[in-house]
This record gives C-alpha cells, sequence and structure tokens, in this order.
C-alpha cells in the first residue's frame, strides 16, 4: 500500500496578512470608514493587526474575533448571523466555547489552493461596509497569488 503525501499549500505568511491589512484599510479609507483589521493563520494566532488611530476602541477586539470565528467555522461571519439566532443551528455556540465567536458580518477566511490558511477580520464600520472591505483584501490577495496571463 503506498501512502501519497497531500499536495503541500503554502501557509499564509506574514507578509500575505499586511497585503490583506494594506488592502482592506486602503478600502476603508476610500469609503472614509475608520476600521480594525486582524488576520489570523490557520492556528488562529494573530499574523497581523492594525487599528486606525480614530477607530472606536472595541472594533480592534471585534476584528479579533470575527476572524476568529470565520476560521473556526470556515465560513463568512455574514453568513453565519441568523445561525445563531434563538431558533438557529447554532444559537448556543457563541456561549459555548472558551475563546469568544462573533456573529457579525466583517469575517472572512482566507483558502489557498482550496486549503483553509487563515481568516480576515475588520471592525469599525457597519457590518456590511467590514464585509465589504474584507472582500476586497481577499481579493487583493487573490490578485497577487494569481499566475501572470500567458505564463
Amino acid at each position: 500500500m503506498s501512502l501519497t503525501a497531500a499536495p503541500t499549500v503554502t501557509p499564509l505568511t506574514t507578509a500575505d496578512a499586511e497585503l490583506l491589512v494594506a488592502a482592506a484599510v486602503a478600502a476603508a479609507e476610500r469609503d472614509g470608514v475608520r476600521v480594525s483589521v486582524s488576520v489570523v493563520d490557520a492556528g488562529g494566532h494573530l499574523l497581523a493587526f492594525r487599528r486606525d488611530d480614530r477607530a472606536v476602541l472595541i472594533s480592534g477586539e471585534t476584528s479579533t474575533r470575527k476572524a476568529f470565528t470565520a476560521l473556526q467555522l470556515d465560513a463568512p461571519t455574514a453568513d453565519l448571523v441568523e445561525a445563531v439566532r434563538p431558533d438557529g443551528l447554532f444559537h448556543t455556540l457563541p456561549t459555548a466555547l472558551d475563546r469568544p465567536l462573533l456573529f457579525l458580518a466583517g469575517g472572512l477566511p482566507v483558502h489557498r489552493d482550496g486549503r483553509l490558511i487563515g481568516a480576515i477580520g475588520l471592525g469599525g464600520g457597519a457590518p456590511d461596509q467590514d464585509h465589504a472591505f474584507g472582500v476586497e483584501a481577499l481579493a487583493a490577495l487573490a490578485s497577487l497569488s494569481a499566475p501572470a496571463a500567458g505564463a
């Protein structure tokens, strides 16, 4: 019997995390929104963080919790809001773990080659704004990682 190793996927790097933060901040600044941005690796460890001087203080904590939630459930937090309502599938999940989860839009998993490698979380804007800035950040990372045309 032959054991075949799974293909290696490059983990989320500090450079990737910094690019995600920069792209999210640029998107937020373009819209005049002051945010905090957290990026965690596949183990849930903080790789990058930035809080705008004028962002509300709690946004630092909410951005990190959103990133952790998106990572743990491998789903955008915007897609999970309904699941924690009193009749939802995950109703008790926010209080079931030692590490607090946050079911507000603004957390998104980061994938590479179809594998989960981390997550980004944003706080400070309206939930739909935080989500949109995160989507833009993921697009910036994907465009950097995409092979050049004609290559």
